[in-house]
This record gives structure tokens, sequence and C-alpha cells, in this order.
């Protein structure tokens, strides 16, 4: 089965996204429902990994002031995990701010995944914090221009 990774441009693929978004975040992490859609979600690039027309990962870039992207909302499908599927929804959303003239990525890695970023180039910049009740670390990455 092969993987692509598209821009979630459409109405049907961004359901899709937000559908698994709930699958993971709500369902599995327990995070507070409302807490998991905010106002960053209409004006973000959102990417899917679609395996046979179906979203098994997504993640979005949301434009920062000062030339910096936060990516977040990431998230893979529990069976579609530990295949590079992450890494490319990662790339995928690193080459669109590349494109989009940024500086820098900033995010918020919930910690036990901070080695994921880690091996992505991004490097801790702070002490963990908690959000939505799971335990984060703030990571950065500067991009080249």
């Amino acid at each position: 089965m092969s993987v692509i990774v598209v821009p979630a441009d459409t109405p049907a693929l961004r359901a899709q996204a937000f559908a698994l978004r709930h699958a993971v975040f709500v369902e599995e992490q327990h995070v507070p429902v409302e807490l998991e859609r905010d106002e960053h979600d209409d004006g973000a690039f959102h990417a899917v990994a679609l395996e046979d027309g179906r979203c098994v990962a997504t993640g979005r870039l949301v434009r920062q002031p000062g030339g910096v992207g936060r990516v977040g909302r990431m998230a893979v499908e529990r069976a579609a995990r530990r295949r590079g599927i992450g890494e490319q929804i990662l790339a995928a959303l690193e080459a669109r701010a590349i494109a989009d003239g940024l500086a820098e990525i900033e995010l918020h890695a919930q910690c036990y995944v901070e080695a994921f970023y880690a091996r992505a180039g991004y490097r801790r910049a702070g002490e963990p914090f908690e959000e939505a009740g799971i335990a984060h670390v703030v990571m950065r990455k500067p991009l080249a221009r």
C-alpha cells in the first residue's frame, strides 16, 4: 500500500483530517473535545497522508509573527505508526514553511515523542510543561532558505 502526502485543500480532506485528530487526541489521549479544534484551523495549512484514499496521518502549519511557523496537531492513526508516515507529514509542513519564506518552526512536542522531532533536527527550547493534561516541551528548528 502506498502513501501519498497532499495538502488538505478540500472540505472532504479537511473532514478526514479532523476526524483522525478527534480519534487520536480526544478518544486515545483524552484531550477535552473543546480544546482539539481551535481558531487557527481555518487559516492553517493542513497536510494529510492518504493510504488507499483514506487519511492515516495529518498535521498543520500556522504562520506566526516574526517569520515563525508553528507545527501542530500531528496525528498518525494507530495502525500506521512507526512506518515513517509522521516524518512524511513533517517534511511536507517544513517544505510549505520554506516556500512561505518562514525562518523557523516551533512546536509543542508531547514529551514521549521528543526523540521523533530531535531526529528531524528540532532542539528543545525550555523545560517540560503541561498542555491539555499532557506533558509537552517547546522545540524549534531553523529553516534553510
